[in-house]
């Protein structure tokens, strides 16, 4: 089976003898500290104490297993729902009894589960599809998957919820998907719907976790409950600092499920991880984010989905780069064409010359930095269309940042501005922490 990585992503090859070592849980820590890898092992070859390695909770099989043995099963995934797990080269699988040598198979959940005999009844997938391919905002159709004969319900069609016919007959729901720590990124929203229907048919939700590679910060304005919809329905800042295991935890504490019901939850954390943590995602979390530079740009350039701003769709820089035709090429010498491609069938300003800035080697950013769409504002030749400010608002959480760059703010200024909001969620969010 093949491996799908990021072209930076942090993997290890690993010669026989480190692979022997791992299964009797001796491998050298520094040597596999911060390794990425999802991967499941053995239960009773891990030595807890001294595996580093970061191990996401599909890969804890182990944990959950006794939870979806015997029942007719959901699981809401997508592309980013899988595991490379440890098995023998024998005929015995890797939670058996391995023999000394072993390789490495990338496998979804759903394929996985399948293997060790768990009934799964229905597929439910978010926004861009099952298999991740679908453009951004695009509507997904209910189909079959090709791979296993499941039905797929879409939660980016018809409805974004469960409908109780969905349900039925479900006994447990299994939600896995990868989230990147941006309040308008659209998987949390199905996260929110999928625990209140869960809650409603009275079906138990296991989350199973993984880090966010933007978890190191919390920065942005407000949600304010006036603009709340499918691009944010919580009273969260743009960036939270949480993982999806722990921004369940955080919905059904804070009693945001409609009614105020609380949804019988179970979230199986991340081994060996904490916020601080860099992770190089081993899966494209959907089709414009194709590294990790792109996904630690766009809690910053995600907000030009609300301007007259191409923020590299079209291209193969998604979220790396910015430009536009009213930018002055003499400001911005940087310039790109956008053209239909991978997620993007028709991106803003198709087959025009754009003049705009290069930000692929930007240092790793720990803040909203607003620098970028503030300078194109004041260089914009057509200012009048700059913004399309019911977008733009509901891509902020708050009117007042279109005003603050309309009058002249600094990017500092406006950064401080969220402070005494920052502070007041600091102390919600500490509750439903997993991780340092």
């Amino acid at each position: 089976m093949r491996f799908t990585f990021f072209k930076n992503t942090f993997l290890i090859a690993l010669p026989l003898t480190m692979l022997v070592c791992f299964s009797c849980g001796s491998q050298n820590n520094e040597e596999k500290k911060g390794n990425t890898v999802d991967k499941i092992v053995p239960k009773e070859t891990i030595n807890e104490e001294q595996n580093n390695d970061i191990i996401v909770g599909a890969a804890q099989f182990w944990k959950y297993k006794k939870r979806l043995e015997g029942k007719k099963v959901g699981v809401v995934a997508n592309q980013t729902s899988e595991i490379v797990y440890l098995d023998s080269l024998g005929p015995k699988r890797a939670f058996g009894n391995p023999g000394p040598e072993y390789y490495f198979i990338e496998n979804h959940l759903v394929d996985f589960l399948l293997s060790e005999g768990i009934q799964i009844e229905k597929i439910f997938s978010p926004e861009h599809g099952f298999r991740g391919t679908a453009d951004a905002g695009a509507e997904v159709k209910d189909g079959k998957d090709t791979q296993t004969g499941l039905p797929i319900f879409s939660l980016h069609g018809k409805n974004k919820k469960p409908t109780p016919e969905q349900m039925e007959g479900l006994e447990v729901m299994v939600f896995d998907i990868q989230d990147v720590g941006v309040r308008f990124y659209t998987y949390l929203s199905t996260l929110h719907y999928v625990m209140e229907a869960c809650a409603e048919a009275n079906i138990p939700l296991i989350v199973l976790d993984r880090p966010n590679p933007n978890a190191h910060y919390v920065d942005g304005p407000m949600m304010e409950p006036a603009n709340t919809g499918f691009l944010g329905l919580h009273p969260v800042p743009l960036v939270y600092g949480m993982t999806i295991g722990e921004y369940a935890q955080m919905i059904n504490g804070e009693e945001w499920l409609k009614d105020k019901m609380r949804c019988d939850l179970t979230v199986i954390p991340v081994k060996n991880y904490t916020h601080q943590m860099k992770y190089s995602l081993p899966v494209r979390p959907s089709p414009n984010l194709p590294n990790d530079q792109a996904i630690n740009l766009y809690p910053s350039l995600g907000l030009l989905e609300g301007t007259n701003l191409n923020a590299g769709r079209g291209t193969e820089m998604q979220f790396q780069i910015l430009g536009s035709p009213y930018l002055p090429k003499d400001k911005y010498p940087f310039t790109y064409t956008p053209q239909p491609n991978f997620g993007s069938s028709n991106p803003k300003f198709n087959g025009v010359e754009c003049h705009g800035i290069d930000l692929r080697n930007t240092p790793r950013l720990d803040k909203v930095d607003l620098r970028w769409i503030i300078d194109a504002y004041h260089n914009y030749t057509q200012k009048e269309t700059f913004f399309n400010t019911k977008n733009f608002t509901a891509h902020a959480g708050t009117a007042k940042l279109q005003q603050q760059i309309e009058a002249g703010l600094l990017s500092k200024e406006i950064s401080e501005s969220w402070k005494p909001d920052l502070e007041r969620f600091k102390i919600i969010r500490e509750k439903y922490l997993l991780y340092k």
